[in-house]
């Protein structure tokens, strides 16, 4: 939907070529850190629209025959049974279904880490998992005075008592489920072992946001930090790289901090042998150059600003996070003179609640049309809504009945008879399960059921929040989603 404003190709073939230098200049191994989704990077591709969400992974098929991946994750991340929010699965979960992705594309994955490991026992239950399906796995203890005491860390007792990890290929890609896993303690703890053995190893960051060849506050580097609202990331001049070069580039404020601490680490295990004199230049990125209409990806990233918003107004409402992320990614509409009103689904969905007086729902289809739904005594709003965008895609009048009463009362009698529900409510799985059954002798619901691969990438808007059923669902659709900040009941356990 909108127009394209990246060139995917040009950026895939661009990113390679880089990578492959960077892979000649280490003269023997490159360890490259990898941020961000291996699969799946709906951000970028809402953002920069006409991103491929698999871009990465692709490129990294396409250089499999040099590569392997080693996967890390932190061992408090696993105690705590961190969730990937985009998924509703545990960081350790994301690794196991990682390997097996990536397993399946024939791309090499030599083992898992698990980093700051200090006994914890959900750590040891993974670790006993991964060793009975024959994964290979090492854990690496906290090292004393990480990270400024260098002359420590970069001693027998610091990297070396980390357990070294066997490599073969010349690209050694470091990754994880997200922020903090121990990606960059990894890499050098390898380039030291390395270099130990007598083997030139270098390191690289693979970036993609924020994009530093564009300006600090272009929308899409705002975009990032309003993704990064609860990590308080902040996007900032490279001081490194104006310095040293006296060109204005955007990094963020974590790699600019841990810059000093990177240089002096790997100067002193290379014997001074250190070429990269910033932040922007430790990192492989791209995706700026492969931009070819700024204003749809203007446009688009303020979208996902306000959609930034509504998530973090949610999350807050349950106790997920802090009203200082709100305020942040209010303040960062407030500079791009943006409000949730100018979300399109939005204002249709609250007027549909408030004639109607139950809650409601609104999609933005492709064409620009906007249609609503109203939940009812037997549908939640979502089941009604997405009923209402299949028919508007093909055309059926909305009077008509896509879904026989003789499907959908044997459904309520199970969820309150058999499985003993106390709700009547048909959630969207349940309505998209009937209307499967129905559309085997109902030829006009076979031909709605066709239009529903059309809602991908499509805007939605709830006027409260959605149980987890229903959010999943519309997940696996690919709508677009956000929600007002509404409980939809006086049921605690939501």
């Amino acid at each position: 939907m909108g127009r394209i404003g990246f060139d995917n190709e040009l950026y895939m073939k661009t990113q390679k070529e880089h990578i492959l230098e960077r892979i000649k200049g280490a003269r023997g191994k490159l360890y490259l850190e990898f941020g961000g989704k291996l699969f799946d990077d709906y951000h970028a591709a809402r953002v920069l629209p006409g991103f491929d969400v698999n871009a990465k992974i692709k490129l990294l098929y396409e250089l499999r025959d040099m590569a392997e991946i080693i996967f890390v994750v932190s061992a408090w991340d696993i105690e705590k049974t961190k969730i990937r929010a985009d998924l509703g699965i545990t960081y350790d979960m994301d690794v196991l279904r990682l390997i097996d992705d990536i397993t399946h594309l024939g791309i090499e994955v030599n083992s898992v880490v698990i980093t700051r490991y200090s006994g914890q026992p959900a750590a040891d239950a993974f670790l006993a998992k991964l060793t009975m399906r024959g994964v290979k796995n090492y854990v690496h203890k906290p090292i004393k005075g990480y990270p400024t005491d260098i002359d420590y860390i970069c001693s027998e007792n610091g990297f070396g008592s980390n357990p070294y990890i066997e490599t073969d290929k010349p690209l050694v890609v470091v990754t994880g489920p997200g922020p903090g896993s121990g990606k960059l303690a990894t890499c050098l703890s390898q380039v030291y072992h390395e270099t130990v053995r007598g083997v030139p190893a270098g390191y690289a960051k693979f970036e993609t946001f924020p994009i530093w060849n564009l300006p600090l506050k272009h929308p899409v580097n705002l975009a990032y930090e309003a993704a990064t609202a609860d990590l308080a990331d902040l996007n900032m001049i490279d001081p490194f790289h104006l310095e040293a070069y006296g060109k204005t580039t955007v990094n963020y404020n974590r790699d600019v901090e841990a810059f000093p601490i990177v240089r002096n680490t790997l100067s002193r295990i290379s014997g001074g042998a250190f070429d990269y004199k910033s932040p922007t230049d430790m990192g492989v990125n791209m995706i700026g150059y492969a931009i070819v209409d700024d204003e749809a990806v203007r446009e688009a990233s303020c979208q996902e600003i306000i959609r930034r918003y509504f998530a973090a107004k949610c999350d807050h409402r349950q106790g997920k996070g802090g009203e200082e992320a709100v305020e942040k990614i209010r303040m960062i509409m407030q500079q791009v003179g943006i409000t949730p009103n100018d979300r399109a689904v939005v204002n249709p969905a609250l007027e549909k609640s408030r004639r109607t007086g139950m809650p409601a729902a609104a999609i933005q289809l492709g064409d620009g049309r906007v249609v609503t739904g109203k939940a009812s005594e037997l549908m939640s709003a979502s089941s009604s809504v997405v009923l209402n965008a299949i028919k508007a895609l093909t055309n059926i009048d909305d009077d008509l009945t896509l879904i026989s009463p003789i499907i959908l009362e044997p459904i309520v009698k199970l969820k309150t008879e058999i499985l003993n529900g106390r709700s009547t409510l048909l959630k969207l799985d349940d309505v998209l399960t009937a209307l499967s059954i129905s559309a085997a002798t109902n030829t006009l619901t076979a031909r709605a059921m066709e239009a529903l691969p059309q809602l991908r990438d499509c805007e939605m808007h709830s006027t409260q929040m959605l149980h987890s059923g229903d959010e999943g669902t519309l997940r696996r659709l690919g709508l677009r989603l956000t929600c007002e900040a509404v409980y939809p009941g006086k049921d605690l356990f939501f």
